[in-house]
């Protein structure tokens, strides 16, 4: 059922791409071990049309032997075997142990505690396209959003700080390549094309994007707070202002992902993985408020921003906030533009559902608020998102469901909707 994988480079790989140990990629019809996942779910009833902004892709073995250039592929990412049995990524000295990196989607919950480690630990469709479209199916997901893994990063970043600056842009470009390629071009009804690009040289970072952006993508992955991550603050015009600018001229979407410069800061002592997660909405606020003062969506009326994987609780409040430091404290910079308004307009927030705060939804704007299912993490919903909508979001009119579950999304990626979009009135 693997499609064949044409490398933009001018190879072909066919069908199931070699492991180095001389094994192969689990197709995507491969058995799953019983003892780690549950039985396939049955069809979801759909009673929504859904498209998640916010789900994730894991990189498949044969993606930088086959997208990379040949001169360079020596030096790009390798999958090999533990002695453990262990597969993990190696790129320039560094191991990346997480190859599955929580896609523990159709896992039995007994054995999530478990890291998946191998790529028969996770199902095929966190990384071959043909399956993650029979799980969309299963899941009742119109279309997908996906953010790359640990050996790419949310945003690249890995790549951004190789030491060898030549291989991290050919890296940068397989990647793009790959999700082009095998992902979105087989099903561009179904797959939000969002790219990464070279961030250490803007130039490099510019040309990718635009590259992308003439044959597709409607989106681009940046890190939340670049500075935190050793990259210029976004207070550094000469970084950053050409890359907002293509953005803008492009109508790339800047997708800033919960966790893409790291998590919040744990006390000593603390619990890492509770704190980690629970402190995901004040990082998209944090993120928010700097992207929003940075001033880059004033000279930029028309730039795009979605926050991801941050919740909606703290957007009511950060309204509120802005209105209070204006309106009463008076410490705004001066803008024509008043801050609170400058965020319902360049702005958008993702959801699982928010069951407590939906109900703020007017104050952040009905047309701001998309949905996400977070596939094959934790957190996901898959395969319930649609009984979690029906339970969270039931009470609210159809009109505004249309907006927040699918249609808001379409619009700001510019990705086609069926010709029946539910719930009907």
């Amino acid at each position: 059922m693997r499609a064949t994988a044409t490398d933009a480079r001018g190879t072909a790989a066919e069908g199931a791409p070699a492991l180095l140990d001389g094994g192969t990629v689990p197709d995507c019809d491969m058995a799953l071990d019983p003892d780690l996942f549950l039985p396939d779910p049955d069809p979801a009833d759909v009673r929504y049309t859904l498209i998640s902004v916010d789900d994730h892709v894991v990189e498949p073995p044969h993606l930088f032997e086959t997208y990379m250039s040949p001169a360079l592929r020596h030096a790009g990412p390798k999958l090999i075997e533990t002695d453990r049995g262990h597969e993990v990524w190696q790129f320039e000295g560094n191991t990346f142990t997480q190859v599955g990196m929580n896609a523990v989607a159709g896992r039995r919950p007994e054995t999530v505690k478990l890291e998946p480690f191998r790529f028969d630990h996770m199902r095929p469709g966190c990384y071959d396209i043909e399956a993650r479209i029979a799980d969309m199916d299963l899941g009742g997901i119109w279309a997908s959003l996906n953010f790359p893994s640990q050996i790419t990063g949310f945003c690249g970043r890995v790549f951004t700080f190789a030491d060898n600056r030549e291989v991290g842009i050919d890296a940068t470009r397989a990647w793009n390549d790959w999700l082009f390629t095998e992902w979105f071009q087989p099903y561009p009804d179904r797959i939000i094309p969002c790219g990464i690009t070279y961030l250490a040289d803007p130039a490099a970072a510019v040309a990718e994007i635009r590259r992308n952006a003439e044959r597709g993508f409607v989106s681009v992955t940046l890190p939340e707070r670049p500075h935190a991550i050793g990259l210029p603050s976004l207070w550094d015009r000469d970084h950053w202002q050409p890359i907002v600018a293509a953005c803008a001229e492009t109508e790339t979407v800047i997708s800033l992902h919960v966790g893409s410069s790291g998590l919040h800061q744990i006390p000593p002592g603390g619990p890492a993985l509770q704190l980690g997660a629970t402190m995901f909405g004040q990082l998209s606020l944090g993120a928010a408020a700097e992207w929003l003062w940075s001033g880059w969506p004033v000279e930029y009326p028309d730039l795009k921003i979605a926050m991801s994987e941050g919740g909606i609780g703290w957007v009511a409040m950060l309204l509120d906030r802005l209105d209070n430091i204006i309106d009463r404290s008076g410490y705004g910079l001066g803008w024509d533009d008043h801050p609170s308004d400058v965020l319902l307009r360049n702005f958008w927030f993702c959801t699982i559902d928010d069951p407590s705060t939906i109900d703020t939804r007017h104050r952040i704007g009905v047309e701001n608020i998309m949905f996400e299912s977070d596939y094959p993490h934790g957190d996901s919903t898959w395969p319930t998102s649609q009984d979690v909508i029906e339970r969270a979001w039931g009470h609210v009119p159809a009109s505004e469901l249309r907006r927040m579950c699918s249609q808001n999304a379409a619009e700001l990626y510019r990705h086609p909707l069926p010709d029946i979009v539910l719930p009907l009135d």
